[in-house]
């Protein structure tokens, strides 16, 4: 089969693989439909993870249709359409006894610890297989991942209805956590300094957009609060300045949520965490929010497709690559199809 692998940093190919077989009763071979570009990937590309070793297949953004299954599998069959939920844990670690798998001290990641979905076939435990609706594209499935991110977002940093939610940054992590947000009633604010992806928040249902090249920031989440400021803030870009930022500019009470690997240190007082009795929070791939957001893209509450731009072709992987190193601000998602 063909696969698309990062051998070293900096040298992406298609290579011909061993096409999965089953080994085990648990296991499913799926024939993978559609996949998506992750940040992640590229990270991988320029040798900027620290978690994977090469060579590797990259790819975690995966749907497809359920092609075998091992002898006790019950929850899918042969034909289903279904979205890969990438992660591996041990379930008996600290983490996974509090209920929070995604930061399992043994966790690997698909398509960064070990094989990803950017390959004609995809084997893969069925717990690791969510059943889609087939009203659903197979590009919406292959996003219903990301959307988990924002799902974990807006679940860590409990927005609730009627609350303020500022979001910093526009980009795919952003859009995720916008579209969550919405899901659950707060009313959002959303900054970038990329006026596409602006104009592209505003069309799906941000409340306002906020362009930091036109306005001072602070001024306007002040303004759009009456002083209260954001009852939230999920900083999706994860540099130092933007950590910061969100601390400053979360209400008395309120949560900052983060999503970022930056080691940089954010120079924050102490003062400011104490006085306002803020939470601040990490929010790592996601913990238990496949079912809910399948359930939800299934009512068509959720369509996972808004967040793409741009489709190709498996082949053309190195100007999608090329797309993305060279012109990101076009860019909002690419998703791949085989």
């Amino acid at each position: 089969m063909k696969a698309i692998q990062v051998e070293k940093p900096g040298k992406l190919e298609i290579v011909e693989m061993n096409k999965p077989t089953i080994k085990d009763d648990y296991d499913v071979i799926v024939k993978v439909k559609r996949v998506g570009i992750c940040g992640s990937d590229v990270h991988i590309y320029h040798g900027t993870n620290p978690f994977t070793k090469y060579p590797r297949v990259i790819g975690h953004e995966v749907s497809g249709v359920v092609e075998e299954v091992g002898n006790k599998v019950v929850s899918i069959k042969k034909g289903d359409l279904v979205a890969l939920e990438p992660i591996i844990y041990c379930g008996e670690c600290y983490a996974c006894r509090k209920g929070q798998p995604n930061v399992c001290k043994s966790l690997e990641v698909f398509g960064v610890h070990r094989d990803g979905g950017m390959s004609e076939w995809l084997k893969a435990e069925e717990k690791n297989w969510h059943k889609v609706s087939s009203h659903v594209s197979e590009e919406a499935a292959a996003l219903i991942e990301p959307l988990t991110i924002g799902a974990q977002a807006t679940y860590r940093g409990e927005v609730r209805e009627g609350e303020k939610v500022f979001i910093i940054g526009a980009g795919p992590t952003g859009i995720a956590c916008l579209l969550l947000a919405k899901e659950r009633g707060a009313t959002v604010f959303i900054s970038d300094f990329n006026q596409t992806r602006l104009d592209y928040a505003d069309s799906i249902g941000a409340d306002v957009t906020i362009q930091p090249k036109k306005v001072n920031v602070a001024s306007e989440i002040d303004r759009l609060t009456d002083g209260e400021l954001a009852n939230v803030v999920i900083d999706a870009v994860g540099l130092p300045e933007t950590f910061q930022q969100a601390v400053e500019l979360t209400s008395i009470a309120g949560t900052v949520v983060t999503l970022g690997f930056n080691e940089e240190p954010s120079s924050i007082p102490s003062l400011l965490l104490t006085k306002k009795e803020l939470k601040v929070v990490g929010s790592r791939l996601q913990s238990h929010q496949f079912k809910n957001v399948i359930d939800k893209v299934n009512e068509r509450k959720l369509d996972p497709s808004k967040i793409i731009s741009h489709q190709y072709p498996m082949e053309q992987i190195k100007g999608a690559f090329d797309l993305l190193e060279n012109h990101p601000d076009e860019v909002r998602k690419i998703v791949l199809t085989f």
